[in-house]
């Protein structure tokens, strides 16, 4: 199940919090809770992601995307994600999650998060590549930027991102049906 109230606590935590520029970094911090656990007593890699929500929600709202979504009737999803699992979470860990918007193409928007333990250690990182969708789809990012009223221009595209979103345009969509059979 989603955690709603954990969300929400979230959003109502942060609501007060300076504006954040577009790619400014929004700090959260959380517990893994004994609902967050697999079967082996860890942080489950789902609830990974779940958790990483809690922090781009209120960047969204800290960069004001959250009310031009709202004020032009847009969504934002994700298009894809690449993930790096490296250090085990425990029950009751304190976690801090750092958020923030790496840079944009054409038609997407690229998010870094990290998760990082109490002792300092870096448990998990991800890109997302999101976009921003009306009825008609994508939203060139060009077109949410102006409306943020932030410089359009782009940071850098890190290499090791060029190349992930180089291997994404590679991989077959859809999946082959054949490759599924046993």
């Amino acid at each position: 199940m989603y955690p709603v109230p954990r969300l929400f606590w979230q959003m109502f935590k942060h609501r007060k919090d300076a504006r954040l520029p577009l790619t400014g970094t929004h700090v959260s911090h959380h517990y893994c809770l004994p609902w967050d656990l697999d079967l082996w007593w860890e942080l489950n890699n789902g609830r990974t992601l779940t958790l990483f929500d809690m922090g781009r929600i209120p960047l969204a709202g800290r960069t004001g995307l959250t009310k031009i979504l709202m004020k032009n009737r847009w969504g934002l999803t994700i298009a894809g994600s690449m993930v790096r699992y490296r250090r085990r979470v425990r029950m009751f860990d304190k976690v801090e999650i750092r958020s923030r918007a790496l840079c944009w193409d054409q038609r997407f928007v690229y998010l870094e998060q990290s998760m990082w333990k109490s002792n300092g250690e870096c448990s998990s990182h991800v890109i997302y590549r999101s976009a921003i969708t009306d009825k008609s789809g994508i939203i060139p990012p060009e077109k949410v930027i102006a409306a943020l009223g932030a410089p359009l221009e782009s940071p850098p595209m890190p290499e090791w991102v060029k190349a992930w979103v180089a291997a994404e345009d590679q991989r077959p969509w859809p999946p082959m049906q054949d490759t599924f059979a046993g």
